[in-house]
């Protein structure tokens, strides 16, 4: 792609907007207001996970009202914010958040379409989005798909970091909202069913708040979801002789799971607020997951000697995934106008897992067992203390202090043909992280033209683990982060302004990273695994294992936007940003001397690999054709585009991006409401192209393009009462994955090897059914 291409679409899409758009009369000039903070967890723009904003509270912070749209929130805020409200989740009808974030600015999801997956903002891979629920980091193993959409208030995406948010955020951070504080009574309940690939499943939530009395309201909301889904993949490993050119091995392992979901979430939220805007909540949240699933397996030879560990296999397995969480906040008012707030976060989690594997020849005559078992316990807490003041109506000082801790009890066995694998390592692990943090900033409006935010922050990481024979290996980390952003108004009356921040911030080692218990290929076991008895497995399935000695990634960090709100709530925006990275991590696969194995393995495990760079423009176009034209048709449109380009400095090019970076993504949509007809219809379009990444000299990395076509109809009968059909992942395309790694056919033998695997996931059309009622 020419590298010239994003800056001519960044200048011609402010070029015809400009032209396309009559400007509106600008709107007198607000009273001067005090900065707002850049992420909220309440009904203020406050700070991330605040509660609501108590009434006759010191103005330290810009009020959500009623009245303000999700722009001008966004519009009134000093560091860049994007923010989704009720309106726009509702619109499309998702039943999964993953769903909503994949349509915003920015925003991918690994995995295959329609299947959800990590999320990833501007094409940063897991651990570079800072995701928080109430202002809060996750607890370990949540997954976002665990919250309904209707037990979500707002979505707010930070392109920066800020000291307040945390600095753990190199791609971004989102912040999720749940729902909050008594606004209007709400009494909802969806039911519905959905088809896939002649799967039937079924779901509803129910949604409501109260007014209990004139100091307490409470927000409750259920959801459970029942259904099956299959999943197909077809893996092909072929072994080429990089002199010769010719096929020494090829073999091909076709896959069909079948998997049975039970999921039921509650979350409720008590708030009570007294005369003196004094403020306080508690607000738990209860995930309980449970799936059976069942597999078949069949490996068939193509080329090569047969060194296949079984013809075909037969799989069961249980998962269960249970997490109760329970945020509680109170924030208080003193005589001068300081504001205290104490935050706590505390929950527990338990994921289980139970694999019972039969293998068998071709003649079906069983030849193998593995029976694997994981018990993961995961205990956190954290708590915070907040103090902000409004000073002379133009500086608001905030400063506080934070603390983490998790617990890890991770039990886990695999035993093939009765034998215990990996017994010097245990079969139990345990593994602790805490953390702590300090910080300070300042938001001031400088003059009628300028706004800034500074701020500074102290984070240290202690992650300990248990390694080999007994180790405990430690893994200490901590940064200093500074943090600068600007808001300039040419007009002070006007609808433009430019956005600019200057930031440091970084990504922390995962505790499953640092932890060095390898987990055994699959295909590939140490023991009883065919006609080798040294049981050697292959580049392309490797071992796993983590790192203790792992590196934070620290980041520079440039952003610059421009940005144009019009009159009716529509944006448009073009966004750059740069970051200069030290210290990358990423997995590189290599032959290792292991304890659990006779022989050398091929082990995958994160290494810091030296310094990257990653810069990429964003542009976004969101309004009602009506903005720009004349008795238009009652059309909204929705539209956003970005490229990025990114190098790993010690990898030889070409395609020695960051992983799982694009070269772009497009997001396309629209809605529209027929008049004089109950009728609206919309849908979207999302877009990623398929790329190469070189991980290192030797090794290589496939992805597939992957193209996502939602729509929608809603048809309303009364106020209140509406019937929804979806169709998400319509026109299915199948995803393609995989990578090579050259390598020496046998130590000392001067010839070498090039193993590539594809492997092709089939993805489905999904059609839902949802009647939704307003009680």
């Amino acid at each position: 792609m020419n590298r010239r291409l994003p800056i001519a679409l960044a200048g011609a899409w402010f070029s015809v907007c400009a032209h396309a758009q009559t400007p509106p009369p600008a709107a007198p000039a607000p009273a001067p207001a005090p900065p707002a903070s850049p992420a909220s967890g309440d009904n203020t723009t406050n700070s991330a996970g605040s509660g609501g904003s108590p009434a006759g509270a010191t103005p330290q912070r810009v009020e959500i009202t009623g009245g303000r749209s999700d722009s001008e929130i966004r519009r009134q805020s000093t560091a860049a914010k994007i923010v989704i409200g009720r309106e726009e989740i509702e619109r499309q009808g998702d039943s999964t958040l993953g769903e909503i974030l994949k349509r915003l600015p920015g925003v991918t999801l690994g995995g295959p379409p329609g299947r959800g997956g990590q999320i990833r903002f501007r094409g940063l891979g897991a651990g570079y989005t800072q995701i928080l629920l109430d202002g809060d980091r996750v607890p370990p193993g949540f997954q976002i798909d665990s919250i309904s959409p209707e037990q979500i208030e707002r979505i707010e995406i930070l392109r920066a970091p800020t000291a307040e948010t945390g600095a753990r955020a190199i791609g971004g951070t989102i912040n999720i909202i749940t729902r909050e504080g008594y606004s209007r009574k709400v009494n909802d309940v969806r039911i519905g069913t959905q088809l896939e690939n002649d799967h039937l499943g079924v779901g509803g939530n129910w949604t409501r708040n109260d007014k209990l009395n004139d100091r307490w309201t409470l927000n409750t909301s259920l959801s459970g979801l029942a259904g099956e889904q299959e999943e197909r993949t077809v893996t092909t490993i072929t072994d080429t002789d990089l002199a010769t050119g010719a096929v020494t091995s090829q073999t091909e392992d076709s896959s069909t799971r079948n998997v049975r979901r039970r999921n039921l979430h509650l979350s409720t939220r008590a708030q009570y607020q007294d005369e003196q805007g004094n403020f306080g909540f508690v607000s738990p949240f209860v995930v309980l997951n449970r799936a059976e699933a069942t597999r078949f397996t069949r490996l068939a030879l193509l080329a090569g000697p047969d060194d296949r560990i079984f013809d075909h296999a037969f799989s069961d397995t249980d998962f269960s995934f249970s997490l109760l969480r329970v945020l509680g906040q109170w924030r208080h008012r003193l005589p001068d106008g300081t504001r205290l707030e104490w935050r706590g976060n505390g929950g527990a989690s338990r994921y289980r897992e139970h694999t019972v594997r039969d293998e068998r020849d071709g003649a079906g005559v069983t030849i193998g067992t593995v029976d694997d078992n994981i018990d993961i316990r995961d205990r956190s807490g954290s708590g915070g203390l907040k103090a902000s003041k409004l000073l002379d109506s133009e500086h608001s000082l905030v400063g506080g202090i934070e603390g983490e801790a998790v617990r890890r009890n991770e039990s886990r066995t695999s035993v093939r043909n009765g034998t215990l694998l990996l017994t010097d390592f245990g079969e139990n692990l345990q593994a602790s992280s805490t953390r702590s943090a300090a910080y300070v900033q300042d938001e001031w409006n400088i003059n009628p033209h300028w706004a800034a935010h500074a701020g500074l922050r102290w984070e240290g990481i202690t992650t300990q683990g248990t390694g080999a024979d007994g180790a405990r290996p430690r893994n200490r980390s901590s940064v200093w982060t500074p943090l600068l952003h600007a808001v300039w108004k040419p007009d002070p009356k006007g609808r433009d302004q430019i956005r600019m921040s200057l930031t440091r911030s970084y990504k922390a080692p995962t505790m499953q990273s640092l932890i060095g218990r390898p987990s055994i290929s699959a295909r590939f076991p140490t023991v009883n695994c065919g006609t080798d008895p040294l049981c050697p497995n292959t580049p392309t399935s490797p071992d796993r294992a983590g790192n203790p000695n792992l590196k934070p990634e620290l980041a520079t960090g440039i952003d610059v936007a421009a940005e144009r709100y019009l009159q009716a709530g529509g944006v448009l925006s073009a966004n750059v940003f740069y970051r200069q990275i030290s210290d990358y991590m990423r997995n590189v696969t290599t032959l290792e001397t292991v304890s659990y194995a006779p022989i050398p393995r091929w082990v995958s495990r994160p290494q810091n690999v030296g310094d990257a760079v990653t810069q990429g423009l964003e542009l976004e176009a969101k309004f009602r054709l009506s903005e720009v034209m004349s008795d238009a048709p009652p059309l909204e449109l929705r539209s956003n585009v970005a490229f990025f380009r990114s190098r790993v400095k010690s990898v030889p090019g070409p395609d020695n991006r960051l992983d799982q970076q694009p070269d772009m993504t497009v997001n396309l949509g629209a809605d529209y409401r027929f008049r004089g007809t109950p009728l609206t219809i919309g849908g979207n379009i999302n877009y990623t192209p398929g790329y190469d990444t070189q991980v290192s000299e030797e090794q290589t990395a496939l992805t597939g393009s992957k193209r996502v076509f939602d729509l929608y109809a809603l048809w309303t009968f009364k106020p209140g009462l509406a019937l929804r059909l979806s169709v998400n992942n319509w026109l299915p395309r199948d995803y393609l994955t995989g990578g090579s790694l050259d390598f020496e056919t046998a130590p000392g033998s001067g010839t070498f090897t090039r193993e590539t695997s594809r492997t092709v996931t089939s993805s489905f059309t999904q059609w839902q059914l949802r009647l939704e009622m307003k009680l």
